[in-house]
């Protein structure tokens, strides 16, 4: 079964420079190489579950400009419908991202186009959808499109899974409207308040996320791997040891692979233990979209998971 995924969200293009660590406040620091690289967490996302497998459609904007083409081109090649990826006059939304030796990076985007995506332009696109797929958003978006997004959604029975990135406060209506929301852990502490230390605190912050109305939450720990919490119970489930070099894109990838394994029909507990994989993969490799890895570089198909 082919999981039949919408993605509406945001396509950067990435200028990413490695670094050995991010310069102080004032501060110049030499670093060792720079690129471009095709991003945006829409995006990104789309081409993970693209390469894992799934039937994708992404709606979302890019700018009159050959970043624009480049990104749209690039979706293309990846087998991706980009029927609804419209041009505005503005310029491409661009993501400056520092990598540290570590592999940690620092993210600073400047929308442009992705701002002009409306909610005039999701219900364009919804009539188009699958009525047994899922939908995929995250917050590189106005937040009146997103809405516009679930609500689509819920009419055309599609699941809704949130990536709730960059971390900002949500409407309350929100909560009891996604099926499964994916934070890392600085989203899961804003969304609720609770600070979080380790495991501990993401278990509190999802059981409040839980009581708000989510129907599942699964908390992305990095290194750690990912803490699911739904009706079931809460568990953890573990990322595999790897040498990483560079987290861009790490948490598409998982949200991505997620969602296809999920679109497959595997159980939340499979789903995860696959999405964990990929995104393993994933920081083992520069750059976003670079970074993703495909169907047949995971050890087995999800149909052994």
């Amino acid at each position: 079964m082919t999981a039949q995924i919408v993605v509406v969200g945001s396509l950067n293009m990435d200028v990413v420079c490695h670094v050995a660590r991010a310069p102080e406040a004032g501060e110049t620091v030499l670093g060792d190489d720079a690129g471009f690289v095709a991003g945006g967490k829409g995006a990104n996302q789309a081409v993970a579950a693209a390469r894992l497998g799934g039937h994708v459609r992404m709606v979302g904007r890019v700018g009159a400009d050959s970043f624009g083409e480049r990104m749209r081109d690039g979706l293309l090649r990846e087998g991706i419908d980009v029927t609804q990826v419209g041009t505005e006059a503005v310029s491409s939304g661009i993501a400056l991202i520092l990598v540290e030796a570590g592999g940690q990076n620092r993210i600073t985007v400047a929308p442009g186009a992705n701002a002009r995506l409306t909610p005039a332009h999701v219900a364009m696109a919804a009539s188009l959808w699958p009525r047994d797929g899922l939908l995929l958003l995250q917050l590189e978006t106005p937040l009146d499109t997103v809405a516009a997004a679930i609500e689509h959604a819920r009419q055309a029975g599609l699941k809704v899974i949130l990536n709730p990135a960059p971390a900002q406060p949500l409407p309350p209506t929100w909560w009891n409207r996604i099926d499964v929301l994916v934070p890392n852990e600085t989203e899961a502490a804003l969304l609720t308040g609770i600070p979080l230390n380790g495991e501990a605190g993401a278990r509190i912050a999802a059981r409040e996320l839980r009581r708000r109305g989510v129907r599942c939450v699964l908390v992305t720990l990095g290194e750690r791997g990912v803490l699911l919490v739904d009706e079931a119970g809460e568990r953890m489930i573990a990322a595999p040891r790897v040498d990483a070099i560079d987290t861009t894109a790490a948490g598409d990838t998982f949200t991505g692979a997620l969602a296809v394994a999920l679109g497959e029909g595997l159980k939340l507990d499979d789903a995860a233990r696959f999405a964990v994989r990929a995104a393993a993969l994933s920081v083992t490799r520069k750059g976003a979209q670079t970074s993703i890895p495909y169907r047949t570089e995971l050890a087995v198909s999800s149909n052994a998971e």
